[in-house]
């Protein structure tokens, strides 16, 4: 039977990286006593997939794992078994059963949504909602990522699938799949820089709120919450 859980990660834990969060939810699995399912051979492991990793010092309400378990509960049960182990700043959210045919949750993330605040004292005098929009309705937004094989010019516009502002911060839904993985910091510096200015470094207080499976065509995209698939149990 194959699980999704979601789950937050708050506080310091965020700069706790992805494979350590791995590592964490292992032993939590077995702290909680969840009968999960493991591989066969010599070196059995956990069946346990994440969705796309987040980035050191991001926070996040909307992590996804997908696990395949041999019995259960029920959702409550697991959840709550969870949550009695798990260390401060981190809490699953929602408890799901997939279908058997479901893709899991890294193939099928196709946006996130980011909420951005600004530290204090870095809070940029040119953002208003005007500005954002007359940013965002641009043709193109370029960006020049730099790699280690050198520096390469991007066009951030058909990955930024909405952009406004929030109260004193910024909302974005951005492409989050394999092949077009569009960070949020990108788009802010591409931002700061249309209006003649530098992204400081460390200026940014940064949330993903949830992960999206596209369920739409090419022409219309439908976004869901990858907690919305599959059902209660």
């Amino acid at each position: 039977m194959k699980v999704r859980i979601q789950f937050s990660k708050h506080g310091p834990l965020k700069f706790i990286g992805h494979l350590d969060i791995m590592r964490y939810f292992q032993k939590a699995m077995r702290r909680a006593e969840i009968d999960i399912a493991y591989t066969g051979g010599f070196s059995p492991h956990q069946i346990m997939s994440f969705a796309a990793p987040l980035g050191v010092g991001l926070e996040s309400d909307g992590e996804y794992m997908d696990i395949e378990v041999l019995s259960h509960n029920g959702k409550e049960a697991m959840k709550a078994a969870l949550n009695a182990v798990m260390a401060e700043g981190i809490e699953v959210l929602s408890v799901r059963m997939l279908p058997e045919k479901a893709k899991n949750a890294m193939a099928s993330v196709a946006a996130a949504g980011y909420f951005i605040t600004f530290r204090a004292g870095y809070e940029p005098d040119f953002l208003n909602e005007k500005a954002l929009q007359q940013f965002y309705e641009k043709e193109s937004i370029p960006f020049v990522k730099k790699t280690k094989k050198g520096e390469t010019m991007l066009n951030l516009k058909p990955g930024i699938y909405e952009l406004r502002t929030e109260g004193k911060g910024v909302y974005m839904l951005v492409d989050a799949s394999s092949g077009g993985n569009i960070k949020p910091g990108m788009v802010i510096d591409a931002f700061y820089r249309e209006n003649g200015q530098k992204l400081p470094e460390f200026a940014l207080e940064i949330t993903r709120t949830d992960m999206y499976m596209d369920t739409g065509t090419d022409k219309e995209r439908r976004f869901i919450p990858l907690r919305d698939v599959g059902e209660d149990f």
